[in-house]
């Protein structure tokens, strides 16, 4: 029987204490899994990358490698990129199995560790502000793919209505819309006597922190409420034990990722110029690129995926693009 590895496949990020923080899961996904090696690496700007991950796993005499995508929804990363990477890797070593796993998507272990972020940061703040006088504003990554975003509001509904706020709100933080600053602006407007802001995010980094930025500038507006910022979900034990089923989903055959509402596999309303188009990653030229000081590398989390050195990702364009509540990344310096 070929030795089991787990690969756990992060995004990456610019941020130090994101790229220790995703660390700091999948050391806690090798102590739930000691039947298996377990490593990791990202997709883009940090260290190790995908293919260093994969390269020590084979190296260590790995020869099945269950690779799971560390990504709360399935979108062109989870569907796209990470897939190239993997494909492309088997590829070239066919003496090494690879079999893809499922993001963590919508699972009630979230949604319990979504819940005891929220509670957290309502004892924290104390008070006597009933439940119903209260807004929940969740914040999604937000994607150019509608599937993934229909999530974010889903679990923002389940929170919702699970936790009996008075009223809930979505938003995101860049790419589609509406966008944080007139997420929270409408908010505002509702007549709450509280908002609770919570970052639907695995890990912190430059958005999380935009985000909380934000939450301030609106509230320095709008005296008259209390803003709550919930903590983002991070190592919560739930998460850890989503990702552990993640993986015995692979084994026992029950992996299975839902395309029917897949803009690559059907034609999803307002996105069907983009049903088939090819699986390929656009990340080469930024592997590894992002936290070491020696690499200044300019990069535009909007919906063309733009860099400061010329490259491009050449992403289908987002039919949106001009929406006027967005769709373009946060920026430290526009809360608008």
């Amino acid at each position: 029987m070929s030795k089991l590895g787990v690969m756990v496949c992060g995004h990456g990020s610019r941020d130090t204490e994101a790229v220790t923080e995703f660390e700091a899961i999948a050391n806690g996904l090798k102590a739930r899994l000691p039947e298996y090696d377990v490593d990791s690496g990202f997709l883009e700007f940090a260290r190790p990358i995908i293919r260093d991950g994969l390269d020590a796993l084979r190296g260590r005499g790995v020869r099945r490698i269950l690779a799971v995508p560390g990504m709360l929804f399935a979108a062109g990363h989870a569907k796209n990129d990470i897939p190239s990477v993997l494909n492309t890797y088997a590829a070239q070593h066919d003496d090494v199995e690879i079999d893809y796993g499922r993001e963590l998507g919508i699972d009630l272990k979230l949604i319990r560790a979504a819940g005891d972020r929220i509670e957290a940061a309502l004892a924290a703040a104390g008070g006597d502000v009933a439940r119903h006088d209260t807004c929940l504003v969740v914040v999604g990554r937000g994607a150019s793919d509608p599937d993934a975003n229909s999530n974010v509001a889903k679990v923002c509904r389940m929170l919702w209505e699970g936790m009996g706020f008075g009223w809930a709100e979505t938003c995101y933080s860049g790419v589609t819309f509406p966008l944080v600053a007139p997420g929270l602006e409408h908010a505002a407007r509702l007549g709450y006597r509280r908002i609770v802001v919570f970052p639907y995010f695995l890990f912190t980094g430059v958005l999380v922190k935009r985000i909380y930025g934000y939450t301030d500038q609106v509230a320095a507006r709008h005296p008259e409420i209390e803003f709550i910022k919930a903590g983002y979900l991070n190592d919560h034990p739930l998460v850890l034990d989503t990702f552990a089923d993640r993986v015995a989903e692979i084994l026992e055959g029950t992996n299975v990722m839902n395309c029917q509402l897949c803009k690559y596999r059907e034609q999803v309303l307002g996105f069907e110029a983009e049903v088939g188009l090819a699986q390929e990653s656009h990340h080469h030229h930024v592997e590894g690129i992002g936290t070491d000081a020696d690499h200044a590398h300019g990069h535009d989390h909007g919906h063309h995926h733009q860099h400061g050195n010329g490259h491009h990702h050449h992403h289908h364009p987002y039919p949106h693009a001009d929406h006027p509540l967005g769709p373009r990344s946060m920026k430290a310096d526009d809360a608008g």
